[in-house]
Formats: structure tokens, sequence, C-alpha cells
């Protein structure tokens, strides 16, 4: 059994800011099941939205995240974030981060502040368009060079470990955790008082997704497996503009290009966007995600076209270098020529139930970044304030989660125990049921939704999770079936979080009830095992 003061599970922005914080105060490891750097921050194009302009105020950037969460947003959780966060911006560029700055006409620099969709003024920080990138490999330089840090690449969480399940006779607490190797392909035993999920998302749960392969919704599942509260799974945001390109996989053209000017057109190029909303390109991502999709199945085409070749082609190249040259690999100049685009999953809204310091309803258990739910994002995330959010909120945790040290429980926790198994040899299996569960749901649980389609999702869903359950429980445990227990479990949340809301609000659009309900569902979705 190996133990350490605090254990962060993944290596996003979130884990790693909380890992730095915590590391002063304690023995930290961070378990990773790729490399530290792999994470979906580094997949993150647009930049983080912050007020550090004379033009904006905190009161806009609360109004905006309100307006585009669509009555769900926790007004405190909103406040606390959008006010805190440009102390965490400083820290951030205090550890080396630049963000892109602009000559002004008497010679001096300021901020680069970019535009996107939702935003009533100019307030996203960015480093060209790969911001998430830069803050990923800044973070990951001074994790690295922490003495107190443990860095366990390949190394996957498998479960919680509860007091519950133990039988100790005390409050049900998370008390260590058990992390598959998965170059041994060894199951180790980890305490920890302090586990802190910062898996990200949950995007690879659809067929077509912006995220890396390593979002299945890992801490999510953990969660609810532990008995964590889950909340508001069934708001999951389809990004707008992913390129349209069988080759370019999981390619995300930022919401940026749109703030910078770029226009929605459809196959004969006519812009459609003013008929859905008067923001038009710049209106909240689930509208211009609804929008696309409707003209799509009115035109029977496959995608839709943006373009931004009406500017400079210098500052294009320059504003979106990694856009410019990832489409000139497929053949497509984008200082010239419109880009096809459709709508993927991107982002998950809510996830594992918090306060507003990390807290879920478990005890010794933290929740933040992408795979908690804050209250921050509401029925609709506001572009760009999800790296906002994975700041403060580490910085939020980690205060809390170091008062309690002097608490420390010893325990001697069970060595995982394997059972007669035998080693993987229908692989087929897993990639079958991993293709099954993507593809239904981005047919019955996608976009636009009806109570017929989500029924037969829930229903075999349920078949799926018992074929893996029993895949699970038979076979040396590997990583890619860890992600397929964790994706049938999170596609199953996301459904019955749907079920239940018998609305249209925010992200979840029902044909069914095509009204917002404030009266009924005015309040959000949570889920607890029993």
């Amino acid at each position: 059994m190996r133990e350490f003061d605090f254990v962060v599970v993944g290596s996003g922005i979130a884990g790693l800011s909380l890992a730095l914080k915590v590391a002063e105060k304690g023995t930290v490891a961070i378990v990773t099941k790729r490399s530290l750097v792999d994470s979906n921050t580094a997949w993150a194009q647009g930049g983080v939205a912050c007020v550090t302009s004379d033009e904006d105020s905190f009161e806009l950037h609360v109004q905006d995240t309100l307006e585009a969460g669509a009555g769900l947003c926790h007004e405190d959780a909103v406040r606390a974030v959008v006010t805190e966060g440009p102390d965490r911006i400083r820290e951030l560029m205090a550890l080396g981060l630049d963000f892109d700055q602009r000559e002004m006409a008497d010679g001096t620099w300021e901020l680069d502040l970019g535009m996107e969709g939702g935003h009533s003024k100019r307030r996203v920080l960015h480093v060209h368009d790969a911001t998430g990138k830069e803050i990923e490999q800044t973070l990951a330089a001074s994790v690295r060079a922490h003495p107190e840090i443990t860095i366990l690449e390949n190394h996957m969480a498998v479960d919680c470990i509860t007091t519950g399940k133990l039988g100790y006779a005390m409050q049900n607490s998370c008390v260590g955790l058990y992390v598959l190797d998965e170059k041994t392909g060894e199951v180790e035993t980890i305490r920890t008082d302090v586990t802190v999920l910062a898996t990200g998302g949950c995007g690879k749960v659809y067929l077509y997704s912006t995220n890396p392969d390593i979002a299945t919704g890992d801490g999510v599942a953990m969660a609810w497996r532990a008995g964590a509260t889950i909340a508001n799974m069934e708001f999951v945001q389809f990004h707008p503009t992913c390129l349209y390109q069988p080759k370019a996989k999981s390619f995300l053209v930022t919401e940026a290009v749109r703030g910078e000017g770029g226009i929605l057109v459809d196959d004969h190029g006519r812009r459609f966007m003013g008929g859905y909303h008067p923001l038009e390109e710049l209106a909240p991502r689930d509208i211009v995600a609804r929008a696309i999709d409707a003209e799509m199945k009115r035109t029977g085409s496959k995608c839709v076209y943006l373009d931004i070749s009406h500017k400079p082609a210098d500052f294009v190249r320059s504003r979106f270098p990694t856009i410019h040259e990832t489409c000139l690999k497929f053949g497509i100049d984008i200082t010239s020529e419109p880009i096809p685009v459709v709508p993927a999953a991107h982002y998950q809204c809510d996830g594992i139930r918090t306060d507003l310091h990390g807290e879920t309803s478990l005890r010794g258990l933290y929740a933040i970044g992408e795979a908690s739910c804050t209250g921050l994002h509401g029925a609709n995330r506001l572009a760009s304030n999800s790296l906002l959010e994975a700041i403060v909120l580490a910085h939020r945790t980690a205060e809390k989660a170091t008062r309690g040290l002097h608490e420390h429980v010893s325990l001697d926790l069970p060595e995982w125990r394997p059972g007669k198994v035998q080693d993987v040899d229908e692989l087929v299996v897993v990639y079958h049921n991993w293709d099954e569960i993507r593809r239904l749901m981005w047919d019955y649980v996608g976009i636009v939704r009806t109570d017929k389609r989500l029924q037969r999702a829930a229903t075999r869903l349920r078949n799926l999770h018992t074929e893996i359950q029993e895949f699970y429980w038979n076979f040396k445990i590997t990583a890619e079936l860890l992600e397929l227990r964790n994706l049938v479990t999170v596609a199953a949340l996301i459904v019955d979080c749907a079920l239940s809301r018998k609305e249209s609000r925010g992200l979840h659009c029902t044909l069914d009830y095509p009204d917002r309900d404030d009266r009924k569902f005015g309040h959000d979705t949570t889920l607890r095992r029993t």
C-alpha cells in the first residue's frame, strides 16, 4: 500500500493547478492514464474568459454567464469564479505563461482580448489558437520540478475505496484508490484522506467529438459507483464547428474564428444565422449548434461552411496558425476558401455535484474541472469559462483540502483481489461495445432529442451494462476495459437525466417538450446511487 497526503486523478489545468498548491502542505500523487500533458486542456484552442479590460466589468461577465446558462446557473458560483478569476490569471502568468498582446497606437502593449459567442465584451485571453497547450506545458514544467509531487503516468484509477464498502463503522468516506499500472497490469492500492477527481469530460461517449480519446468520463463513473451525487448530465455541449474531413480526427475550429468575423454559410454561400438569433454567429453555442443541425437536415447537406476568407490573409495566418496549418494538410486554405464544419460533442457542462470548495457528497472526495458540477455553467456553458472555473476551483479546493491534514486516521486497506480471471482474448467485444455506445448516443441522445429515442437508448444501455459488467468480472482488467465500463455508466447517466427533464432548456432540446418550464424544472437534475 502506497500512501500520500493528496491524490489527484487527472492532469489537466485543474489537476495540475491544485497539485502545485497542495504540494506546499504535503505529499502529492498525480494519477494520469496517459502522459502528464495528455489532457482535454491541451486541446483547448480558444482561451480563458476573464475581466481584465477597463471596458469590461465583473457584472457584465456575470450577466453573460447567467444568460447563457438558461436559468440554471448558481449565481454564487458565477460571482465567485468571475471575481476571483483575475488573481488566478496573474498566478498563471507568474509561472511563465505569456498571453498574446497587441501594440497600441502610442507604442504601448496590452493584452489582445478575443471575442466569442455569448460575450458582450472582448475578454478572452489567448495564446494564438493553442491556449490550452501552452497552459498545460507551463503547469507541467512546474509540476515536474516539484520535489513533493509523484507523477504516476500510464496509471488508470479503477475505483474509489470507501469505508462503506470496507464495513467500517464510520461516516462513509473515500479513503483511497485502486489504480491500474498499465505497463505491468497490476492493480496498486493507494491510501489518502484527500482524493481529487480532475479527470475531464466524457466527449468520447459520442461518435463525433472534439475531445481526445482519453475523455471517457472516468471521474463521473467512479464517483457514481462510490455513492456521490451526480447532477445535470443531460447538458452536453455540442461545439458548432468541428472540421468536416474524414481524415481529420476530432479537430476543433475554435469559436474565436467567429469572434473575429467568421460567418456561417450553406452549400450555396448563403448566410443563415440571422434567421435563428439576432447575434447571428455570436449567439450562444447551443443556439448555433442547433441552427447548423437544422440547416443540415433541411437541405440534406453533410456539413455547412465557416468562412473567414474575407479577412486579410496575414491576420488569419497569425491569429489562427494551428487551424491554418491543419486545414492546409487537408487541402483547405482558410485564407481563400471556407472551412467545412459540423457540430460535435464538446463539453460536459455538469457532473459530480460539488460545493464551491470542490467537496462532493462523499467525505474525502473532491472534484474539480469538467468532471464537476459547481453550478457555474447551468444549462449551457458560456464560451471559455471552463478554464477559468478550473483554476479558481483548484485554488478554493486546495485551501479547503489542506485544512484537515491533522485529522488523518490510520487505516490498512485491502489489496486488490483479482479473483480467478483470465486474460482478455476477445478485444473485438470491447471495441464493438465501445462503437455501439457511441453510435446510439449520437443517434438517440444528440443535439435534438425525443422521449422515444431516449427510451430506446436507455433499454439498450441497460443490456450493454450487463454485458460489460460480466466481461469486467471475468477477465483481467485493462485500460480499454475500464474505459468501456466508465463509458456505459456515463452514457446511462446522461440518458436518465435527459428522460427526467420534460422541457427544452439550454443544451437539452426535446421535440416532445419544446418549451422551457421554470415552474416544474427550474432546478438541477440530481442522481445518487442507492
